[in-house]
């Protein structure tokens, strides 16, 4: 007797949404960053996730993919371990020279002037006060030498310097029961971390790349450095910041990306 097996819905759900996500992809109707973020998205196993989903235009396809990006946001977060460093590499080892990353070409690299520059604080914080970079320089320092890991499949190892975040933020008071500190920059990108990463001890305000202060290509006048998460998720040329229970999205967040973005 032969035996016929028949799909589930869920399964013919799954194997939908993976055929309409790949002919959007194909047709080129998914802008170009959403689409490199949903090409690491589409797998069978990922979407069978999804149980119980009804998966019947692209509009519900794009609800799903959300819907698992979010899903693993949450496993990320659950996972994540406050106490455990990311590795550290001798100097010899330092990517040079280091590639220049950006969502806009190298020779759009905002310059912004040491002179008048403030650092702005806000959101559930008690000391509301804005930072000078020498102010800045005068708290302790650190220095790392880690690897960037982006989205985009290449990584690098560079050597960051300046003030460990948890030093700052216990500076200023923030309340460290908060869920989020979020980023204004200025070249217009902004973004948001978890308030466990933030206090990482290898969570970097970076003033300076390689032992000099930090270029424009690197995000003068700092960057947020964390070798936890993943390239986007380290915003450049930080204006201000914030703490906050109001989830802030992102510049990538907000097309599709992953919140979490954990390396």
């Amino acid at each position: 007797m032969k035996i016929v097996r028949t799909a589930s819905p869920t399964q013919v759900d799954a194997e939908y949404a993976l055929a309409a996500a790949r002919k959007l992809l194909a047709r080129g109707e998914i802008a170009p960053e959403r689409r490199r973020f949903l090409q690491r998205t589409l797998t069978l196993g990922g979407l069978a996730l999804l149980g119980g989903c009804s998966l019947t235009d692209d509009d519900s396809v794009d609800t799903a993919l959300e819907n698992i990006s979010r899903l693993n946001d949450k496993a990320q977060g659950l996972l994540f371990d406050p106490t455990r460093l990311a590795p550290v590499y001798p100097e010899s080892m330092i990517t040079r020279p280091f590639p220049f990353n950006a969502y806009y070409g190298e020779d759009e690299v905002r310059v912004i002037e040491e002179a008048g520059y403030k650092l702005e604080v806000s959101g559930l914080v008690a000391d509301k006060r804005s930072w000078t970079l020498a102010a800045l320089r005068t708290l302790p320092q650190q220095d790392q030498v880690t690897r960037h890991i982006c989205v985009e499949g290449w990584s690098a190892i560079g050597k960051w310097g300046g003030v460990p975040f948890k030093t700052f933020l216990e500076r200023i008071g923030a309340d460290k029961t908060a869920r989020y500190v979020g980023f204004k920059c200025g070249d217009d990108y902004h973004t948001s971390i978890d308030m466990a990463t933030a206090l990482h001890p290898q969570t970097l305000l970076a003033l300076t790349y390689d032992g000099r202060p930090l270029p424009p290509r690197y995000g003068f006048p700092m960057k947020l450095r964390m070798p936890t998460k993943l390239g986007y998720k380290n915003p450049k040329h930080i204006m201000a910041l914030y703490v906050t229970n109001t989830y802030p999205g992102g510049y990538w967040e907000d097309q599709g990306y992953n919140w979490f973005g954990g390396s």
